[in-house]
């Protein structure tokens, strides 16, 4: 409604961020600022993550000077060779240098500081490993996600259906059980399924309760959409991110050749990867090291 008044925005400079996720209301609100002040806009093509609502990368098409920073002032060349692997994915031509200044390693990280999920139920399932083990865990932007899909749980198994987006096809509990054991398309609800099976929805809610505020906890579980523009020294990536699957292809021993990596995943995996500064843990992406590298387009 705003953006119908035709609003001019009285500055001499407007400096748009994270512009490979602009709403086209917000594009048209910006674009019609051209005729008073100078517009900047900021952001990764490769980072363009939420395409799914309705975002659009719309630096591609701007009326602009074009300047490229390739070199991260935030980790190493190891980590830039992981950033690298993903980027061959997709179909941006950048590619990244690290700092040789920062000794950025790549292995097991025991203590994150951040531990990044594919999901809001990966993230549920990671809060509660990290509580189990004593840790104080902060979850990004709260965990009103997850007391909802607590909350929708207990609904089903107490008989009653759910208003949850998540769950809301599902009749009852026991049918949400045999879609996550049996249909492959179900497989990223299996460790919620598991989860409420072991633990019940009202440990889940407690767990919820326990959260500690991000500037207390010794560990932060974010989805990787949440982590967008984020950074922690020691990063690990949570197990619910799934390798393709296998093609109608065999190698020469008979085994299957995976599927591609799309270029969804691989953008999303991408901003995962690039969050750590110190250490990176690739946990549920160890796959990508027997994955066939993508033939690199740039």
């Amino acid at each position: 409604m705003w953006a119908l008044t035709e609003p001019k925005i009285k500055a001499d400079f407007l400096f748009l961020d994270e512009a490979q996720d602009t709403n086209p209301v917000l594009e048209q609100v910006f674009a019609a600022q051209r005729g008073h002040a100078q517009l900047v806009m900021v952001g990764d093509s490769a980072q363009a993550i939420y395409g799914w609502r309705g975002a659009q990368d719309v630096m591609t098409g701007f009326d602009a000077t074009h300047l490229t920073l390739t070199r991260s002032f935030r980790f190493g060349p190891l980590l830039a060779e992981q950033a690298n692997r993903w980027l061959a994915f997709t179909d941006t031509p950048i590619r990244l240098t690290g700092s040789k200044t920062i000794p950025t390693k790549v292995g097991l990280v025991t203590y994150p500081d951040a531990v990044l999920c594919r999901t809001n139920i990966g993230a549920m399932t990671e809060v509660m490993k990290q509580l189990k083990i004593g840790r104080r865990v902060a979850l990004a932007r709260g965990g009103q996600e997850l007391n909802a899909l607590a909350l929708a749980a207990r609904d089903l198994k107490n008989g009653r259906r759910t208003a949850h987006p998540e769950l809301v096809l599902f009749p009852s509990w026991g049918e949400l059980q045999e879609y996550a054991e049996y249909d492959p398309a179900g497989r990223d609800l299996q460790p919620f399924v598991e989860l409420v099976d072991t633990h019940g929805p009202e440990a889940i809610i407690a767990a919820v309760d326990a959260l500690t505020k991000e500037d207390e906890a010794e560990v932060t579980v974010s989805t990787a959409h949440k982590a967008k523009g984020r950074e922690w020294p020691k990063v690990r990536i949570a197990d619910d991110f799934p390798p393709p699957p296998d093609s109608d292809q065999l190698d020469d021993n008979g085994r299957p050749i995976p599927e591609p990596v799309s270029d969804t995943d691989a953008r999303l995996a991408y901003v995962a990867v690039t969050r750590a500064r110190r250490q990176l843990d690739l946990g549920g992406l160890a796959w990508i090291e027997d994955q066939p590298a993508a033939v690199d387009r740039v």
